[in-house]
């Protein structure tokens, strides 16, 4: 079965994500570039490296998929600061792009791993893809606002995007339900719960697992999954 969620995906990422200029305490992770966190390189060379890690995991999460298209659409709220911000891939760091047991094979954009060869990590990626990374194919993770949303003067701070800030982005995140028809739809956190209501999705709601939520995180995950195949 063809791929087809892949490309209109990666078409609606192009119109109207990838030249989208930062807002007011919003960065752009495949646009835009901080000379003082992202590696040095030929223009657009940051911002092109997470564009490329997550048209990689569009790929991957395809070829593993039964029948081509993922059952579970999840939903978070924003980037972090040490992971999609860096990697391009919600949920996800920089170790594990560079790890060989992790699923999706990407490269490091960060000033810190070209100045020292370490990559980034991040405590949430880690608790994430420890629930998630057995039913790997079967889900596409997403962010309710794919911008970073950070703290004035302070680019690598996370903060809660504001109600305007959510719902500029609810176009692309109806486009993403719509494209893979998915079984169930998770939200993780509030935030994402109620974007995907607003769009009417329905979604399923589990704990964010950052701040003291992994076990709750887990819990409902495994529940999630329970209920899909049981």
């Amino acid at each position: 079965m063809p791929a087809d969620w892949t490309d209109r995906l990666w078409a609606a990422y192009e119109r109207d994500l990838f030249a989208a200029p930062p807002a007011d305490r919003l960065f752009n992770p495949y646009r835009d570039e901080d000379p003082e966190h992202d590696a040095a390189g030929p223009a657009g060379g940051a911002a092109a490296t997470r564009r490329a890690n997550l048209r990689a995991a569009l790929d991957a999460v395809a070829r593993a998929a039964p029948g081509g298209r993922p059952d579970v659409l999840v939903v978070a709220e924003a980037p972090g600061p040490w992971g999609c911000r860096f990697s391009g891939v919600p949920f996800t760091n920089e170790r594990q792009l560079l790890d060989p047991a992790f699923p999706v094979d990407g490269q490091p954009s960060s000033a810190r791993f070209a100045a020292t060869g370490e990559p980034i990590k991040e405590y949430s990626g880690s608790i994430y893809w420890g629930a998630m990374l057995p039913h790997w194919g079967r889900f596409w993770t997403w962010n309710a606002v794919p911008l970073h949303p950070h703290k004035a003067g302070e680019p690598l701070t996370i903060r809660t995007p504001g109600v305007r800030e959510v719902r500029r982005w609810h176009g692309l995140l109806a486009e993403t339900v719509d494209a893979l028809r998915p079984a169930r739809v998770v939200a993780v956190g509030r935030k994402a719960e109620g974007a995907l209501q607003e769009v009417g999705a329905g979604p399923v709601y589990v704990r964010h697992p950052s701040q003291g939520g992994a076990t709750r995180f887990r819990e409902g995950i495994a529940a999630l999954w329970a209920g899909l195949d049981g």
